[in-house]
């Protein structure tokens, strides 16, 4: 599974940003689709995730003010961020939970896109 992700840029506090993913795979069965960040000296957290029945799933710290969302293709998913503040900056990255035929995991990152948010 490859993961292009993009929109990530510099904002002010209280600014909005859509981060985009697009993943591709032949044989794989998507599990669920998410979004993870990490900031500065932290780890790499989850802040959103939707799975194959359209479930979502946000950190505490974002509840509310990030929406994800996925395009009918199942593919192409997103991550609506309202109302930024400055320690939501950091690296997001995209990520698929996948199935092989065998009903094996496997977990897929994309390349990371930096968000920064200035107060």
């Amino acid at each position: 599974v490859q993961l292009q992700a993009s929109g990530g840029g510099l904002v002010q506090a209280g600014g909005s940003l859509m981060l985009s993913c697009e993943a591709s795979t032949r044989t794989m069965t998507i599990n669920s689709l998410g979004w993870y960040r990490q900031a500065p000296g932290k780890q790499r957290e989850l802040v959103a995730s939707i799975n194959d029945a359209g479930l979502t799933n946000y950190a505490g710290s974002v509840k509310g003010r990030f929406a994800i969302s996925r395009e009918n293709s199942k593919m192409t998913f997103h991550l609506q961020m309202n109302m930024l503040k400055p320690e939501d900056t950091g690296v997001y990255y995209c990520n698929a939970d996948t199935r092989d035929i065998l009903y094996r995991r496997w977990v897929y990152w994309g390349q990371g896109t930096l968000v920064t948010v200035s107060s």
